[in-house]
Formats: C-alpha cells, sequence, structure tokens
C-alpha cells in the first residue's frame, strides 16, 4: 500500500540551486533534554504529546531546510532510551528511573521521525556528568552514582564520572557501544564536558586519583592524557560497531590562546580554554584521526574583542586535519544584551563567513527553541534565502568511499496519464540507501555536467510503506528533464540514473520509491 508524500511537500519542491549555495551542506540543530531546555517541554509526560512535540520540532526545521538533528539522549548517566546500564531520564517522565506510560523507546521513535525527513541522527551524549544538581536532581536507586559512588567527584552543585578512574571510562564506553550496537544512529556526538569549567577559587577535587595513579606525568598532562584514552576507547568501540557511525566532538571555541601557544594558539583571549582547563586537546585527537567531526562552540559574534568569531573560524578551517569542520552558532543569545546578536545580519554574516572556507562543511545551531520564537526573522532568512536550496549531507570519503549504484528507474504512464518514475535500488550495491535525489533541468541543459552542479535539486526520502509525489507542469512554460540519483549510508552519491523524462508543459509526472 502507498502513502501520499503530501505532508511532506514543503520540502519537496524544485529549487533553482543558486551558486553561492554548496551542494554539500551540513546543517544541523541541537535539541537538548537536560532541564527540558528544548525538548519534551518540562511537565508534559504523555507519550503522545512528547511524539507530537517532536514531529513538530522536526517539522519546523525541516522547513528551514535543516537535514540533521543532533539530539541529547544521555544527559547525566541516564537514558532517553531503555537501558540494563542508566535509569530513564528525570526529563522524560519528571522521576529518574520511571518509564514512559503507556510504554514507548523514545530514542527508535526520534530515529525513524527523522530519518523520514531524509535528516541525519546524531546521538548527542555528555560523557561525564552523572548529577545535574545535587540539591534538586531525582535520583534512581539503580544510578550508577548510587552503585558506584567511589567513581565520582562532586564540584559544586553537580557530581561528575572521574576522569582518571578507568572503571569509570569502560562504563562510558560500555554505554556508547550499548546505543551504537542496537539503534541506528548516524552519529556519537559529545560537547564540550570532559573535565568541567574551571569554578573560580575552586581546584577539581582529583588529587587523590592522581597520587595514585602513580603517573610520572604532570597533573596537566595527566588529566590530558585521562581524556584522550577515553577518546581513543570510544573511536575504536564505535567503529568496531558500526564502521558507518562517525564520532563528532562539539568543543569550546578556544582551544588554546597564543599568549600560551604561540605556534599553534588562535587569536583569542578566552578565559577558558579547552587545552589548558578542559584538558581536551581537540587538535591531537583529529590528528590521530580518532574523531570524524568537530563542531567549535562558536558562540560570540565577528569582531567580539576577545573571541571574535572570524579569527576563530579562520582558525579552525586551518586546523582541520582532514576532518569535518561545523561551526556552533549561537543563536540563543539573540535578544540578549550583546548588540551583535541582536543585528539581524549577525546570522547571515556567519553563513556567507563560513562558506568562504573549503575546509568548513557547515553549521550546527545553538539551541532548538530559539528558532521557535524567529529571532530577528532568521527563519525567514534560512528559509527564503541561505536555506532556500536543500543541502546533500557532506560525505566522510575516509570512513567509506564506496559510491552506490545508479537506482534502476523503471518508466510508465499511468491510466490518468502521468508519467510514473518507480525508483529501486540496484541489486549489486552493497551500501544501503539512505534517499534519492530528484534533478530537474531544462530540456537544453548539458546533462552530463549537471551531475556535479546542478541547476535544480529536490531530495526525496525512502518511507515504510513508500510514498508517491506527483508533480504538475500546467503552470510552466519550459520542458524539463528529471534524473534520479541514490544515496548511501556515507553520503556517498550514485551516478545519473539511466532513465531520464521529459516532461512537456502542461503535463504531470510522478515519483515513487517503495521500501527498499
Amino acid at each position: 500500500m502507498k502513502r501520499s508524500a503530501s505532508w511532506l511537500l514543503p520540502a519537496l519542491f524544485f529549487f533553482q540551486c543558486a551558486s553561492a549555495q554548496p551542494k554539500y551542506e551540513f546543517r544541523g540543530v541541537w535539541i537538548a533534554t537536560v532541564d527540558n531546555i528544548d525538548w519534551p517541554t518540562y511537565g508534559v509526560w504523555e507519550p503522545e504529546k512528547q511524539k507530537a512535540e517532536y514531529i513538530k520540532i522536526l517539522d519546523m526545521h525541516q522547513r528551514n531546510g535543516m537535514n540533521a538533528m543532533i539530539v541529547q539522549v544521555r544527559p547525566a548517566a541516564d537514558a532517553f532510551y531503555p537501558s540494563s546500564y542508566e535509569p530513564w531520564s528525570q526529563w522524560l517522565t519528571g522521576e529518574q528511573g520511571k518509564p514512559p506510560a503507556p510504554y514507548y523507546d523514545p530514542l527508535q521513535f526520534m530515529i525513524e521521525e527523522t530519518h523520514k525527513r531524509g535528516m541525519e541522527f546524531h546521538a548527542w551524549l555528555n560523557p561525564y556528568r552523572a548529577n545535574f544538581n545535587i540539591n534538586t536532581a531525582s535520583i534512581a536507586a539503580n544510578h550508577i552514582t548510587r552503585i558506584h559512588p567511589e567513581w565520582f567527584l562532586t564540584y559544586g552543585d553537580k557530581k561528575y564520572f572521574d576522569p582518571g578512574n578507568k572503571d569509570a571510562q569502560k562504563f562510558v564506553v560500555t554505554v556508547v557501544r550499548d546505543i551504537v550496537k542496537r539503534y541506528d544512529v548516524d552519529a556519537i556526538h559529545m560537547d564540550d564536558y570532559f573535565y568541567p569549567y574551571r569554578i573560580p577559587g575552586k581546584e577539581f577535587p582529583d588529587e587523590a586519583t592522581y597520587r595514585n595513579s602513580g603517573s610520572k606525568l604532570s597533573k596537566d598532562d595527566w588529566r590530558r592524557s585521562n581524556t584522550d584514552s577515553i577518546i581513543q576507547a570510544l573511536s575504536m568501540v564505535i567503529k568496531q560497531e558500526k564502521r558507518l557511525c562517525k564520532f563528532g566532538i562539539s568543543p569550546f571555541s578556544v582551544w588554546r590562546n597564543n599568549d600560551k601557544d604561540p605556534e599553534r594558539g588562535s587569536d583569542s583571549r578566552g578565559g577558558q580554554t579547552n587545552y589548558d582547563d578542559l584538558y581536551a586537546d581537540i587538535l591531537l585527537w583529529m590528528k590521530k584521526k580518532w574523531i570524524d567531526y568537530v563542531t567549535p562552540q562558536l558562540y560570540l559574534e565577528i569582531g567580539h574583542p576577545k573571541i571574535d568569531y572570524a579569527k576563530m573560524l579562520d582558525w579552525w578551517s586551518r586546523n582541520s586535519y582532514g576532518r569535518h569542520i561545523y561551526i556552533g552558532h549561537g543563536i540563543y543569545r539573540a535578544g540578549g544584551k550583546e548588540a551583535g546578536w541582536n543585528n539581524p545580519n549577525q546570522l547571515p554574516d556567519q553563513i556567507k563567513l563560513l562558506r568562504r572556507y573549503p575546509n568548513v562543511q557547515g553549521s550546527i545551531y545553538f539551541s532548538s527553541k530559539t528558532f521557535s520564537r524567529n529571532p530577528n526573522g532568521w527563519n525567514d532568512s534560512l528559509q527564503n534565502n541561505y536555506y532556500r536550496y536543500p543541502a546533500l549531507l557532506p560525505p566522510m570519503r575516509w570512513i567509506d568511499n564506496e559510491k552506490p549504484w545508479p537506482p534502476i528507474v523503471e518508466r510508465a504512464i499511468t491510466n490518468d496519464s502521468v508519467i510514473r518514475l518507480t525508483a529501486r535500488p540496484d541489486p549489486r550495491n552493497r551500501v544501503e540507501i539512505k534517499y534519492y535525489v530528484v534533478y530537474q533541468y531544462t530540456a537544453d541543459s548539458d546533462s552530463e555536467t549537471f551531475g556535479n552542479v546542478p541547476k535544480y535539486i529536490s531530495r526525496f526520502v525512502t518511507l515504510p510503506a513508500g510514498f508517491t509525489f506527483t508533480e504538475n507542469l500546467s503552470s510552466q512554460y519550459y520542458s524539463y528533464r528529471y534524473v534520479i540519483t541514490a544515496v548511501g549510508k556515507n553520503n556517498n552519491e550514485s551516478d545519473l540514473s539511466e532513465i531520464a523524462i521529459l516532461v512537456q508543459p502542461g503535463g504531470k509526472w510522478e515519483f515513487y520509491a517503495p521500501n527498499p
């Protein structure tokens, strides 16, 4: 049985692709669940209402041209999915350890709904935060802080896994393995909280762990080696479970200031930095190829006196080590006290600037709920200008460089005189097809060069029961040709399909992609 894709129409029309807008671009949004920042709304514990909220969020971002969701599924050693290692999150049901009722698997639901729209789903985990607030948090009896209290350190009003404790590290690695093994996530994504940000006048209480380690390293180098070891272990386990699953990190904007490292540091004056304060040597992880992408949180505006967006963008571009760079934009600052973020041109200027750098492949926005109020009219700017045309997700060719075979396309005329194209995966494929791309171009265009720089592009995705899309050209004055490509799991695109159709003005055509 076919299902109409009319509910997808905002995303499934043909666009003239402007040269200023790249064919490949990562366009993501962070959806934070900690403290119910973005989803679900606090107090909305009913599963059906949660599902409706998530679908509404997806539809908003789809209209805005996004192609990836980065969803926080483990905010504080808890879970937005059934886990044998960690309890249900308090931000899902109102009480840690309490399952949703009626029961459902939120992670599975979110992955399926996200993939239906042709978007990637990146599972966002906080690696070491275990208790968000020791004074108010709901902590279940089976929470790991109660089972192994010796693995944790209290710093300020929070509890953290001790990064120097090898058993704690192994536990976090096991949790990640479980997610990758059981769920069709496109990536594991971690934020900037490894060692926590410094609290003025308060030292992180890991002196006993350092002494007991017997390490000959200085404490700072020992801390960095602890963070290095878990990143390497996570990288290995992710690829062991699923070779095509990506691993991304979203660090603080400054790796190191140039007053500490004149050769490699950035022209910045960050009060705390990844290398010196969070003990996260991001450049090492990229150089060692342990991670696949980095999303530096460039949350300050262009021209900021201490951490200038433009200078930091340039620095990260020059230090990509062949990995993808997706810029983190601080749109949540709009409406605050900073004049730069109240300027309607701030975000457009940031997008235009990053597109000048070939080593930068896109953007991620913090956070989802900010778009709900359309700050400075930026939803409109994205829809009508900067993301007006869809972009394909950039492939990571070091993971896998195999292109799928072009789709097998069958052509038929239906009873109502509609030309139907049915696309199916070629049986010779060794890669899973993620979605199809339908190209439209005028009849006198050169189709040989069209696959590299498309003039018109629209994306279609496979749904469980298949779907149909019909295009009526009754109001058009031109004849158009249509060809189709298939995009694999790692975002490598096939060559153009052999079968192309010509539709004259006044004609109709239909596209159908059954479930593979």
